[in-house]
């Protein structure tokens, strides 16, 4: 760590007094936090590169489970951390004076590539390589539930004065419905301010209960996937303090809109400049190679979009959610919309990762498709200007097929590692078998007496 980072540190400590605990933190594969507590007088040696976390401290289960077949490739030892100075944060939701700070591991003094920051840095730092600075947006939806589940353990929307009970239209846009949250919805704004998170806007989307966060435009893709991961953090905890359940679950309910991750993507010079813009409504020919370089590796990317089981669900024919690699104007049915307004802001807004997505990795997998498609000079072909319906299903259409097709993929160990494809890999069969094994009460409904 530098000198600044154990200023920056010190500096922290002596402004937050009261800090009591500090969570000292890696993402894992699937966007989980994993960690450990440590007391205030333990900082320091964090950022002396004193703080050792299983190798495989990054790759469980969605379950919290070691997976076998990565234990005995790492022989489950030991990496350095090190921490991100910028991340280190006071959580203001929490009663108690607790801080946290994101960590990246490192073996044998280089950066492990089963780390999902890591992976993305790697990406970030290919761009740097080409003179290039990616800019990035995220958006993330969300739905707010009640805490308590029905006898079948199905969550339950809070009822409104507006709607009731009833779990049909969910009011888009309606700031009358946000007034009757306001308490929970303003706490999370403020959280956002406090931890500097900045946000463009706070949206009642289409589902009842569900809300989009639009995230500020930020030049550096690390930073802009800590802020999404940390809001996603922000969300949860403020909603479980206010008696609720905030959930980034892509489909929780069969009959309504998913939840969905969207990333609007430009790409600056060495001088500053967007290369897309070339002062029209159309776009460089740089903008099509982009374009075209997210199109045809997003079938390889599947299984980073929409890496669990459930995600899968979301992908319905004939709706808002793209089931192919198209491209398009200000429409918002196809995968890779190009929005209207200035030329100074032209830009790729990604459509397809759901919520549940990790957004390190959904940025490194963009952000490597962007620079494919530049490196090669990619043809995007002619936009579509069609609907969602009579589109063909050109991606993934269910979690093993994806698995699949990730696994056939040369692109993705060589511009995002091939350690991060093995550990991946290892963590989606092992989820997988576990599902496989699982019978379920429907099963049992269907078969039991008619088999």
């Amino acid at each position: 760590m530098t000198q600044t980072d154990i200023e920056y540190a010190e500096r922290f400590l002596t402004e937050n007094p009261d800090i009591e605990v500090i969570e000292v933190l890696l993402v894992d594969l699937n966007g989980v936090h994993r960690g450990k507590w440590i007391p205030r007088d333990k900082l320091m040696s964090v950022f002396k590169g004193e703080t050792r976390l299983a190798l495989t401290g990054v790759t469980p289960d969605i379950w919290g489970r070691d997976v076998p077949a990565l234990c005995n490739t790492t022989g489950d030892g030991d990496g350095i951390c090190l921490p991100t100075a910028r991340t280190l944060k006071r959580l203001p939701w929490l009663d108690r004076p607790t801080a946290q700070v994101y960590l990246h591991l490192t073996h044998e003094g280089e950066p492990w590539g089963f780390d999902p920051r890591v992976v993305l840095k790697n990406v970030q730092q290919a761009f740097a390589g080409q003179g290039l600075t990616p800019v990035v947006a995220p958006e993330l939806e969300f739905m707010l539930l009640s805490a308590e589940r029905d006898a079948e353990r199905i969550p339950q929307f809070p009822a409104t004065e507006i709607s009731g009970n009833a779990g049909v239209g969910g009011q888009l846009y309606s700031t009358d419905i946000m007034h009757e949250f306001s308490d929970v919805l303003h706490e999370m704004r403020e959280a956002c301010d406090a931890m500097d998170l900045r946000l463009e806007t706070l949206v009642k989307e289409l589902a009842p209960g569900q809300y989009e966060l639009n995230q500020h435009h930020v030049p550096d893709a690390l930073e802009a996937a800590d802020n999404a991961q940390m809001l996603k953090r922000v969300i949860k905890g403020v909603a479980r303090k206010h008696g609720y359940i905030a959930t980034f679950m892509p489909k929780p309910f069969a009959h309504l809109d998913g939840n969905g991750f969207h990333t609007h993507i430009s790409v600056l010079d060495q001088n500053g400049k967007n290369i897309f813009n070339d002062g029209t409504d159309k776009g460089t020919p740089r903008l099509r190679h982009a374009i075209a370089g997210l199109a045809q590796t997003m079938p390889d990317l599947m299984l980073i979009f929409a890496p669990h089981r459930n995600s899968y669900r979301r992908y319905a024919a004939g709706s808002h959610m793209p089931i192919a690699p198209t491209w398009g104007y200000e429409n918002r049915d196809v995968a890779l919309r190009v929005p209207v307004g200035s030329p100074e802001a032209r830009r790729i807004e990604h459509r397809v990762p759901g919520a549940d997505a990790n957004p390190y990795l959904v940025l490194s997998a963009i952000l490597a498709g962007v620079l494919y498609g530049l490196e090669k000079e990619l043809d995007a072909g002619e936009p579509t200007t069609a609907g969602a319906a009579g589109q063909e299903r050109e991606l993934a259409a269910d979690w093993l097929t994806a698995t699949r097709d990730f696994e056939a993929s040369d692109f993705v160990a060589n511009y995002l590692g091939a350690p991060f494809k093995e550990a991946m890999l290892a963590i989606k069969r092992f989820e997988q078998d576990e599902f496989n094994r699982t019978i379920t009460p429907f099963e049992y409904d269907t078969y039991l007496i008619s088999s």
